[in-house]
């Protein structure tokens, strides 16, 4: 199929798309000779690492082997992650130059050099995030049956039965806003879909402007009657009818356009009293923040663009062109509608293609340990009691176990006490329900609900308000200082004595996420660990200093120099003769201080392995300094979140999971809390995790000393680590030989 106008296509001679070649943001600079290990040269730079790390989302969308609506999808993500980005780095680095900002990256770069380098990184992803759609699977989908029609080729019935839907659901919706000498230019909301429309008066030359913003409360895309797989775009039908909101007017013309406001903001210091107050105000400024990005339909003309880049003080370079369909995160409605509308296999499919159009529904794996406990809460406390459990989510149920875990305390009445922290969770939180419940039914329920965790403020301060108002007792952290740790401390009652069970794991309380995110938890009755838990809510709830943590690793007291004292131990493991080795998993590696640590590691004879999803600071393959470290990168179906760190080589590993990953925030200017895995078998379980990921060769990426990250090759027998961990959740772990191998 090939693109013959918008919405239209015909079949192409070309039956399947080329390889989709990764492109490179990071271009890294030359190491001189003799460079200490904290040379800037040996780091890549953050925001083009992170822009590398969305090109490989993006490449889901090229894969023949990813099925039709979950490469779809992949376009969503990467749009939508794009849009954070910009309203976070880009606003950021934007923010720095006007403050004149001049302090360097740790790679070496000014502000301004940033600014110039990823807006010339970001233009060709944003032209191919276009192509994928427009060239690629608009198409496939059409020949699929299912298509995005424009307004103007509907026949007259089904165009009418949409302009009826116009009448009776967007009209009384709209409010259409003129720009004159009585009324100034409007505000525009951060990320909104608008129409600049432009009309004039019968008869007259002059032009007048109006802005129409879209409601998409309702989704993006309507059904076209007697069309099955048609649907049309809410903008185009409200383009198609937009004369209607303006009677006596002649219509010259609407465009779709979309504005990112920056999301980095002032914050001054402030006590806890006042933080979410504060808060409240930051989302505020965030509301009236300044624009860093203009999103225009490529058919705009000049004269209306450069309106709106002047009423919006922009730069013309600031101005992101968009041919077709504007905001492509609303692609993910459309994946949805596909997933629905087409079982078959795609008409035509080549070998190789995906049969299916969507993943298999995946629902989690109930544990092994509580397969056999009874539906009474005490049973789980039992199976707990017995033995640590070990958890792998979403291969492992979210709802049977953790969820299960905090409402089997809420409704047993030997629980005193619980303790938890939320940094993000649903909207219709069932944890927080469970707190609810708990304290309205006399519990001592502690929560230490996370105000300033991006993005999520407005909701977690609704949460904070409604257990307040349940009678528990909520704390806030500290201006400056995020409470990132999932921590969650229960105190029951037994035989006359408190017992205390703590989870503690890497990903948040939130059932949503934890479908299709990957992350590790520990639930434990350890009495160590426990009073370890119950020591850190009374720092973040009360007042404590110096406090020592006989088995937790905790952040930002301590948790940076553990590390580091684990990676040189490491080191001195090697350069004594030994075997040294490292293995570790993370979501992003940006420290410098642990990256120079990591190359020293190298250089004494270390054995290391990273499996790091997003971006990272660190070089791997540099003769010299890190020939004996490797990162590889795995993107799936699922969002690899989970935090392992591994130390050693042989039979008795440090084996660590927890909320941080190797980067500054979090090691400085977090809470988070690192746990020492102990149980033998559970070691050996998170090594086969490990050894898993290492020998992924389907969604695994490796990265060069060059910066390039290079798809690994499928061999006769591809690995592809996400779907073993699902088989090994159902049948309940990993198999023995998997349980002996080495790291």
């Amino acid at each position: 199929m090939r693109r013959v106008g918008r919405g239209r296509y015909e079949a192409s001679p070309r039956a399947a798309p080329e390889p989709f070649r990764l492109p490179r943001a990071v271009v890294p600079r030359p190491v001189p000779d003799g460079a200490p290990l904290d040379h800037p040269a040996l780091l890549f730079n953050r925001e083009l690492s992170w822009i590398d790390f969305n090109w490989r989302v993006l490449a889901q969308a090229f894969d023949a082997r990813v099925p039709l609506a979950e490469r779809v999808r992949f376009v969503a993500i990467a749009a939508r992650n794009l849009d954070e980005f910009v309203r976070t780095r880009v606003g950021g680095l934007r923010r720095q130059l006007a403050a004149g900002v001049t302090r360097l990256s740790p790679d070496g770069r000014t502000p301004a050099e940033q600014v110039r380098l990823t807006r010339e990184a970001l233009a060709p992803m944003w032209a191919t995030m276009y192509d994928a759609w427009g060239e690629t699977l608009g198409p496939l989908l059409a020949s699929a049956g299912v298509r995005v029609v424009p307004v103007e080729d509907l026949r007259p019935a089904a165009r009418a039965v949409l302009d009826d839907h116009f009448e009776r659901n967007l009209f009384p919706l709209l409010t259409p806003l003129a720009v004159d000498k009585s009324h100034r230019f409007p505000f525009i909301s951060n990320q909104s879909l608008s129409l600049a429309v432009v009309l004039r008066r019968p008869g007259r030359r002059s032009e007048h402007f109006a802005r129409l913003k879209v409601p998409l409360g309702r989704g993006r895309f309507l059904p076209v009657d007697g069309c099955p797989g048609e649907v049309v775009s809410v903008e185009s039908l409200i383009g198609a009818n937009v004369g209607r909101l303006f009677p006596g007017m002649e219509v010259c013309g609407a465009w779709a356009f979309r504005v990112t406001r920056s999301a980095a903001v002032g914050r001054s210091d402030g006590d806890a009293d006042d933080l979410v107050a504060m808060i409240s105000e930051e989302l505020r400024e965030r509301h009236f923040a300044e624009p860093v990005r203009l999103e225009a339909d490529a058919a705009m003309p000049e004269r209306v663009r450069a309106l709106l880049v002047r009423e919006l003080g922009l730069d013309p370079a600031d101005v992101w062109p968009a041919d077709g369909l504007l905001d492509l995160s609303g692609l993910s409605d459309l994946a949805s509608i596909a997933a629905r509308s087409l079982a078959a296999p795609l008409g035509g499919a080549q070998p190789g293609d995906a049969a299916r159009v969507a993943f298999e529904p995946w629902t989690g794996a109930v544990p092994l340990a509580l397969r056999t406990t009874a539906d009474d809460p005490a049973s789980l406390f039992d199976a707990v009691r017995a033995r640590d459990l070990l958890l792998y989510h979403p291969y492992e149920s979210f709802r049977a176990s953790v969820q299960r875990f905090v409402e089997a305390a809420a409704d047993d009445p030997a629980v005193l006490a619980i303790k938890l922290t939320l940094y993000r969770t649903s909207d219709d939180s069932p944890v927080v329900h469970a707190l609810v419940r708990a304290a309205e039914r006399g519990k001592q329920v502690a929560v230490l609900v996370e105000v300033q965790a991006r993005f999520d403020e407005a909701n977690n301060i609704e949460w904070a308000r409604v257990l307040e108002d349940a009678g528990a007792h909520v704390a806030f952290g500290l201006p400056g200082l995020k409470t990132h740790t999932k921590t969650a401390l229960v105190v029951r009652e037994e035989s006359g004595t408190l017992q205390t069970y703590a989870h503690l794991g890497t990903g948040n309380y939130n059932p949503s996420t934890a479908r299709f995110y990957t992350d590790i938890g520990l639930i434990t009755a350890d009495a160590g660990i426990g009073r370890d838990v119950a020591q850190l809510f009374h720092v973040l709830t009360g007042y404590a200093e110096g406090v020592r943590y006989d088995h937790l690793l905790v952040a930002p007291d301590g948790l940076r120099k553990r590390f580091l004292k684990l990676i040189r131990r490491e080191a001195a493991r090697a350069e004594a003769g030994g075997a040294g080795r490292i293995v570790a998993k993370m979501n992003a590696l940006d420290d410098p201080a642990i990256i120079a640590a990591l190359y020293a590691a190298s250089r004494a004879g270390v054995e290391i392995d990273l499996v790091v999803r997003g971006h990272c600071r660190l070089r791997p393959g540099l003769p010299g300094v890190s020939e004996r470290i490797r990162v590889r990168s795995l993107v799936g179906r699922f969002l690899e979140h989970d935090r392992i760190y591994w130390f050693g080589a042989g039979g008795n590993p440090k084996v660590f999971i927890g909320s941080a990953d190797w980067q500054s925030r979090n090691l400085d200017d977090r809470v988070e809390a690192v746990v020492p895995v102990r149980d033998a078998g559970h070691r050996a379980t998170l090594g086969a995790v490990l050894r898993s990921c290492l020998r992924d060769d389907t969604l695994a990426w490796t990265l060069g000393a060059d910066g390039r990250y290079t798809r690994a090759e499928p061999g006769r027998r591809p690995h592809n680590h996400q779907e073993t961990m699902m088989h090994w959740a159902m049948r309940g772990g990993p198999p023995r030989a998997a349980l002996d191998a080495h790291l």
